[in-house]
């Protein structure tokens, strides 16, 4: 919703000064207004600049707060009409890519890198945006070339990683880690990164170093117990990983990501409902969503959760939501394919299974054309 601004916007200013004028002339006064239209305008310019500047600053502070959807119109308001049309072009396109309309970004960024704004933070922005509308390959031109720019930006590597792993992009983003770890061998989250994409590969035996490397550079912070942890889930010793879990998040490390995990852990170890544990999953999952509501493996797991727990309304909530915080991922689709026949909606259980054959299908044809890739 738009903050309320007292200033008339500046068609309104300029119909008025119209109006004005043109009654004088009717009334058949040759001598000059008392307020020329000139005068007129300059305060309509005047006054439109202010409000769009407070668009502008309202957007920013949306955005800023991760309010990408809030902050889209003032955005949009301000645009075109602001000295500094940078901020507003970029953090435009960046509530894009947040909201999951990277096709709307790109162009944005595309016209700010023509206007000679080519730089680090709208190459990695553009990166990301290629990557959420499935442009892998222009995607990865682009974290080149903000790569180029700064090479040793630990961030850089770590949010185009994460928008490859997102579409299921697993060897890009092992190349993207790659190159990080090349600039910045000590990152203990470029290691943990690195291991958790070769999970996703199937390359536990090559991920098991990578989780215990991360582990070693940062022991007892979030990034240590969310290594450690990982590795135990990889692995299957779902106790474990749990216990470790629990000792990161006394020691005050109560990170979203280790939250989630936890939860996740006690679920898949057979935690049921009745059971103290089935509370404690519930419990880091509902903590996990309130710290970032748009972290995905939580939505999933609480969804997974309530399923157990037999609410099927509370479930398919959360579990719609995962689903499209990532789309690519075929395990919340499963979930909803279950929730929806337990409601008796037969049709939407079908179209759910419907979508994890399409993922399936998808992602053997990207694994192809990957090999295919490699032997050139």
């Amino acid at each position: 919703m738009h903050a309320q601004v007292l200033l008339q916007p500046w068609p309104a200013l300029l119909f008025a000064a119209f109006q004005l004028v043109s009654a004088q002339c009717a009334n058949g006064q040759a001598q000059k207004p008392q307020f020329p239209a000139p005068a007129l305008s300059e305060q309509a310019a005047q006054e439109t600049s202010s409000q769009s500047k407070a668009e502008l600053q309202i957007g920013i502070a949306l955005t800023r707060s991760g309010k990408f959807v809030e902050a889209i119109p003032h955005l949009l308001a301000a645009r075109g009409h602001v000295s500094n049309e940078y901020a507003a072009e970029f953090d435009l396109a960046l509530c894009f890519v947040g909201t999951g309309e990277s096709k709307k970004a790109i162009p944005i960024l595309l016209g700010l890198r023509n206007q000679g704004h080519e730089n680090a933070d709208v190459e990695s922005l553009l990166s990301q945006a290629y990557s959420g509308n499935d442009e892998p390959k222009k995607a990865f031109e682009a974290f080149q070339k903000a790569a180029a720019f700064t090479p040793k930006d630990e961030k850089l590597y770590l949010l185009i990683a994460a928008a490859f792993l997102e579409r299921q992009e697993y060897p890009l983003g092992v190349r993207v880690v790659q190159s990080g770890l090349q600039q910045l061998p000590e990152s203990a989250r470029l290691h943990y990164e690195m291991g958790y994409a070769l999970w996703q590969i199937d390359e536990s035996g090559l991920a098991k170093p990578e989780f215990e490397r991360a582990t070693s550079l940062a022991p007892h912070s979030a990034i240590g117990y969310l290594a450690a942890a990982q590795e135990s889930f990889m692995l299957g010793s779902l106790p474990q990983a749990a216990q470790v879990a629990r000792a990161g998040i006394r020691e005050g490390f109560a990170d979203y990501q280790l939250l989630a995990l936890l939860g996740d852990a006690l679920i898949q170890d057979g935690a049921s409902p009745g059971q103290p544990q089935f509370s404690e999953a519930k419990d880091a999952l509902e903590k996990s969503i309130a710290a970032r509501p748009n972290y995905a493996s939580s939505q999933v797991a609480l969804g997974r959760l309530l399923l157990e727990e037999g609410s099927v309304d509370a479930a398919i909530e959360h579990l719609e939501l995962g689903r499209q915080l990532g789309p690519q991922n075929p395990a919340p689709y499963m979930l909803l394919a279950t929730a929806y026949r337990k409601r008796g909606q037969l049709e939407q259980a079908r179209a759910m299974l419907a979508m994890v054959a399409k993922l399936n299908e998808a992602q053997t044809e990207k694994r192809r054309q990957a090999a295919d890739e490699d032997h050139e």
